[in-house]
């Protein structure tokens, strides 16, 4: 049909200038009408190719190529899915269609979204571009549907996201981008400070992302990880992996929890094996297992438990351990603005379960955190870890100073060969402090200028504990021998060197 048209287009226009007469004038706007109508479409037809039901139009498997022309101003719901519509460009409709707020255009073969394509539509709140064959988004391609909702881009063929092709939809609750070639996780739909607000379902599974920033999906709210599908996408296996997930099945995310089997890894080597990413901890990389996600404090410090619900927006109350209701009374406990439960300073007596019960007009939640004060402070271990240095420490210094005494000291001992004050000049130590009197076994010795009948002798061999030790020396011959000798003159090495007094 549409060859027969063209065909006939190209023989008026040869008829027409070949005759050169003036009905060229008017087959003019007769070619014009053809061409736009094949562009634009032609009018609605409610009864061979759409039904039209009061507000809702549907015109799907119409085998159209264009969007139909004259749709009413007040159409609601506009199905047009499964046909061949390839291009969406900016006058597919003329007119502003105020009350439409579902396009359904899933199934078309579509490839080419114009960058006004909604510039009459501003009031969609759910747009279907599913199954179609679009490689890229564009910055702002969306920005006029403020009041979108949700966004179907699943099974295309997309690529490339441009950052700012999202900008504008303030509104958007679920984007679905699943089954494409997409190797970028879009962390600015969901990182803090750049995230969409309403959005609470993002579907990127089944794509080609092989790198996920895990320390900033972990640091998410839970009602926005309770709806981040990235199941089925090549991600090399990792403890932190594991982690992640096995930490948010724990929460019974379901994120998770619905796609259990489904959230799967690629081991290292040559052969690319995949496997559960929950088999981690038992097989393959070895990782440490998962068990709980309570928490522990010390004495004297504070703690804050969080209340991390998996829907936004509820209302949530807390119970302490042995379920007592949290009350003004309670000083150590405190609910914050974001419904989160300051404790502290922390006691021994504040170890147990915290409850918060979050409910909503639709969902009921209830998140147990047990908590262990350890009966010490924080500081204690480093303060006890200094003090075991401080006497090893000590000990050593002790240790070298008994070394340094023992042998670099000069020896002021007798019984050290070679090392005291000669037996012969007995007032040569200043510090001699003890008195050895001398007593002559005949009784009375004579003594050059006086009769004393002692003998005056100055030793510090002789010191023992401050003590006087007299000793009284003898003179013996030896036997078979002429000379004789005096048998000791300063004493016994026992006498000299030992603390215990010698008695007279």
């Amino acid at each position: 049909m549409m060859e027969d048209s063209l065909w006939f287009s190209r023989r008026a226009i040869q008829a027409a200038f070949g005759s050169r007469s003036s009905a060229v004038w008017l087959l003019l706007p007769l070619l014009l009408s053809g061409a736009r109508t094949q562009f634009m479409g032609g009018p609605l037809d409610c009864r061979k190719t759409c039904v039209c039901a009061s507000n809702i139009i549907s015109c799907s498997k119409g085998n159209l190529t264009n969007v139909p022309t004259a749709l009413p101003r007040h159409t609601a719901v506009l199905d047009l899915s499964f046909n061949s519509i390839t291009r969406l460009r900016a006058e597919w409709t003329p007119v502003r269609l105020g009350r439409l707020h579902s396009l359904l255009l899933s199934n078309n073969g579509l490839t080419f979204l114009s960058s006004e394509a909604f510039v009459h539509v501003t009031g969609l709140r759910h747009l279907d571009l599913s199954s179609n064959g679009l490689r890229q988004l564009d910055e702002y391609i969306f920005e006029p549907l403020e009041h979108l909702e949700v966004l179907l881009l699943y099974k295309n063929n997309i690529s490339q996201i441009d950052r700012a092709a999202f900008s504008g939809l303030f509104s958007l609750q679920k984007l679905y981008l699943s089954q494409n070639q997409i190797s970028r996780f879009p962390v600015e739909l969901v990182k803090e400070r750049s995230r969409l607000e309403t959005l609470r379902l993002l579907d990127v599974s089944g794509n080609r992302i092989k790198n996920l920033l895990l320390q900033e999906l972990q640091a998410l709210p839970a009602w926005i990880k309770n709806g981040l599908y990235f199941h089925n996408n090549p991600l090399p296996c990792s403890c932190d992996l594991y982690d992640m997930v096995a930490r948010w099945q724990l929460k019974d995310l379901s994120s998770v929890t619905d796609f259990t089997l489904s959230h799967t890894c690629v081991l290292p080597g040559p052969q690319k094996r995949k496997t559960a990413i929950l088999d981690l901890s038992r097989a393959h990389l070895n990782c440490s297992e998962v068990r709980s996600m309570d928490e522990v404090a010390y004495l004297e410090q504070f703690l804050v438990l969080d209340c991390d619900t998996r829907q936004k927006d509820m209302v949530k109350s807390w119970t302490l351990p042995g379920d007592v209701p949290l009350s003004p009374e309670h000083k150590h406990a405190l609910m914050r603005h974001d419904g989160g439960l300051q404790i502290g300073p922390m006691k021994a007596e504040d170890s147990g379960v915290y409850t918060c019960y979050a409910t909503s007009d639709s969902f009921n939640e209830t998140l147990y955190t047990t908590v262990a004060v350890f009966n010490s402070t924080m500081s204690g271990g480093l303060e006890n870890l200094k003090t075991a240095y401080t006497t090893l420490a000590g000990c050593v210094i002790s240790i070298v100073m008994v070394l340094i005494y023992l042998y670099l000291t000069p020896c002021q001992c007798a019984c050290c060969p070679g090392e005291g004050p000669d037996k012969s000049d007995a007032g040569d130590s200043l510090r001699s402090s003890t008195v050895s009197i001398t007593h002559e076994e005949g009784g009375q010795q004579q003594t050059e200028g006086g009769a004393f009948p002692y003998k005056l002798e100055t030793r510090d061999q002789l010191e023992q504990n401050g003590r006087l030790n007299p000793i009284i020396e003898k003179e013996e011959e030896w036997r078979g021998d002429n000379r004789g000798r005096k048998d000791s003159e300063t004493g016994s090495v026992s006498s000299v060197c030992s603390d215990t007094p010698m008695m007279v």
